[in-house]
């Protein structure tokens, strides 16, 4: 349900957290002692309240709050769940599989629904919703596929690595139909990254893979698809950023006018050119209408937290970035481990990276791909608290 059905996906939120506090009440077991990762989530989820609770404009920050809680709550069930090999990769079956439905949906719509107002469609994921949201979640997605046909290589069978080689493929090209430039981009890069990753570990040299990458390139330059276009055609125009560089300053204002904990989650769009020039009469400084451009959101994750959030939301989420990408660098799976272990690896780097980099020029980590983020951060969490030999063991 997660990137197709809005209400059930909410639905069913709920439902997986009663299960799971009902079924480890009755077990007495929640998954071990409270820990740093604990402490940090909470915190993470806290500071969201804290934001609505202090925050410089009022509409929706306690509604938005609730989407940190959604994600944190199910990252911190996912990393206590101690699911077993078999349920985590049916979990990641059930993630790469509906991306698959919502794609093959999304064009439908794009090829057979005309839009009433004549406009052509952009590809994307029902749920989603916005294409560059929808391509963000969509590299997403890609990331755990690869890694997981990766990792399963050597024991697949022909048919079951051609079908997990056009799993990736039609992900990687809807991503490219979808246009986003800096998903285009980090998508590839998350690909090379993680086939350099094992190849590495497997002690093989990484020629072909950069031979690979330089393949790709090549292509691209020659055939240049409308993605390239696109960029080609911003830079002629002087607008590489697309105006983000105005969003972003709308942002920072909003920033400076409340630095510890933001105008409150989901209200970035109130910051109007009225407020703003308010403000800058307040310090005493001229306003240039010209050098700001308000929107829903900051089209930056950084800027996006800092505005919403302030700076105590915004040092939170470096510090949950920084202990997300140093797990990774902790248990890197060797290459006799299993496909499981390398999807939820190769799944929550591949997250991290689109995070981080598209979150320069997109608001990443919300709602859709926060969620599916979550769940691949947290199974892995989960995958690295238990020994290798036991994952290995037989029930």
């Amino acid at each position: 349900m997660l990137p197709q059905f809005e209400a059930p996906k909410n639905v069913l939120w709920i439902v997986y957290v009663a299960f799971w506090v009902a079924n480890r009440w009755r077990a007495q077991d929640f998954g071990g002692r409270w820990d740093g990762w604990d402490s940090l989530f909470a915190v993470w989820i806290a500071s969201a309240y804290l934001s609505a609770t202090f925050a410089g404009l009022h509409d929706k920050e306690w509604k938005s709050a609730f989407d940190v809680a959604r994600y944190g709550i199910i990252l911190c069930l996912m990393r206590r769940s101690r699911y077993d090999e078999n349920t985590l990769r049916r979990i990641l079956a059930c993630l790469v599989l509906g991306t698959l439905a919502a794609l093959v949906y999304g064009y439908y719509g794009l090829l057979f629904v005309p839009r009433a107002d004549g406009q052509p469609r952009n590809l994307g994921l029902n749920s989603v919703g916005h294409v560059n949201h929808s391509a963000i979640y969509l590299a997403i997605a890609f990331a755990a596929a690869l890694a997981w046909v990766r990792g399963s290589w050597r024991k697949e069978t022909c048919r079951h690595r051609t079908l997990g080689l056009a799993v990736c493929t039609a992900f990687v090209l809807s991503i490219f139909v979808m246009q986003s430039r800096a998903t285009v981009g980090v998508a590839l890069l998350v690909g090379f990254v993680l086939l350099a990753v094992y190849a590495f570990r497997s002690g093989k040299r990484l020629w072909k893979v950069l031979a690979g990458a330089i393949v790709v390139v090549m292509v691209l330059l020659i055939a240049r698809p409308e993605v390239v276009e696109k960029n080609a055609l911003r830079m002629k125009e002087d607008n590489l950023l697309a105006f983000r560089d105005r969003i972003w300053r709308t942002g920072l204002e909003a920033w400076s006018q409340f630095p510890a904990f933001g105008v409150g989650m989901g209200n970035y769009g109130r910051i109007s050119h009225a407020r703003l020039e308010q403000w800058s009469k307040d310090r005493g400084n001229a306003f240039d209408r010209t050098l700001v451009m308000p929107q829903a959101h900051a089209h930056n994750l950084y800027i996006n937290t800092a505005a919403e959030r302030g700076a105590f939301g915004l040092l939170v989420l470096l510090a949950v970035l920084a202990a997300w990408v140093g797990s990774l660098f902790r248990a890197v799976p060797a290459t006799g481990d299993s496909a499981v272990r390398w999807a939820y690896w190769g799944g929550a780097l591949g997250a991290w990276l689109v995070a981080v980099l598209v979150g320069l020029v997109n608001t990443t980590m919300h709602h859709e791909h926060a969620l599916i983020s979550a769940m691949l951060l947290g199974g892995w969490l989960a995958l690295a608290r238990v020994p290798r030999q036991a994952q290995a063991a037989p029930p």
